[in-house]
């Protein structure tokens, strides 16, 4: 993203309880165009609880989120798929007894003919999914079930797209190319919001990261500028292993 650009989707001060706990607490940040946005934590620090606020799965208690320039914070999912926000998510959801293709048709469907013509068999194509267009979804295993998941997202025609650990139980292979696949999809102009726990993949698509703790950003930038910050060691690892 340009210095001069605005951003695709500002995250201003967002906050989300569940009970007394804040799961999310005064959360601010930006994602531009085409840039790859890593969130990384330990568990319970509230990556997928961001992700779950900014897709319409729940709505924020305070703060703003806008995307395009539009409040779209509080909207229901549907709404936001027909903005340009959609999602991955870390337990796949595919229709079990329908076949890969009208998992994707129906995607299509819903949402891809609002921002534009998504080409399903060149999305089945381009996610190694071509061969089994024509089995039931439920004969996947679960890297395909990922896949899936993902080709339905892209269907949507999305702008912002929400990658929750997409690449945890990937083999290496798999893994390099998802990591191709990311950075092709921001350099056609898609914004990505990734969280993942394997920092090595994280760091390989990455433009920048933000580190949470107990809902809040502890830091932002490289990962390798995060593996010297003093808090992110702590947090990570333990007062011991601080500098």
């Amino acid at each position: 993203m340009s210095p001069d650009a605005a951003p695709l989707l500002h995250v201003d001060g967002v906050v989300k309880r569940f009970g007394g706990f804040r799961a999310l607490d005064n959360l601010s940040f930006t994602i531009g165009r085409g840039e790859i946005l890593g969130l990384v934590g330990p568990n319970g620090s509230g990556k997928t609880t961001c992700i779950n606020v900014i897709s319409g799965l729940y709505p924020p208690d305070s703060g703003n989120i806008r995307f395009e320039g539009r409040a779209v914070g509080g909207l229901p999912s549907h709404r936001l798929v027909h903005a340009g926000i959609n999602r991955t998510f870390q337990v796949p959801r595919p229709f079990l007894s329908l076949s890969v293709r009208q998992n994707v048709e129906i995607a299509l469907a819903y949402g891809g003919g609002r921002n534009g013509a998504a080409d399903g068999d060149a999305i089945l194509v381009s996610l190694e999914l071509a061969a089994f267009a024509d089995k039931p979804a439920g004969e996947l295993n679960s890297a395909q079930q990922k896949m899936l998941d993902l080709a339905r997202a892209l269907a949507t025609g999305p702008r912002l797209l929400l990658v929750d650990e997409l690449a945890a139980g990937l083999n290496p292979a798999e893994l390099e190319r998802v990591a191709e696949k990311m950075k092709e999809l921001a350099r056609s102009g898609i914004a990505l919001l990734v969280v993942e726990h394997l920092m090595g993949f994280i760091d390989q698509i990455t433009d920048r990261i933000i580190v949470m703790n107990a809902g809040k950003e502890i830091f932002e930038g490289r990962l390798a500028e995060a593996a010297r910050n003093a808090q992110v060691v702590e947090v990570f690892l333990g007062d011991e292993h601080a500098a």
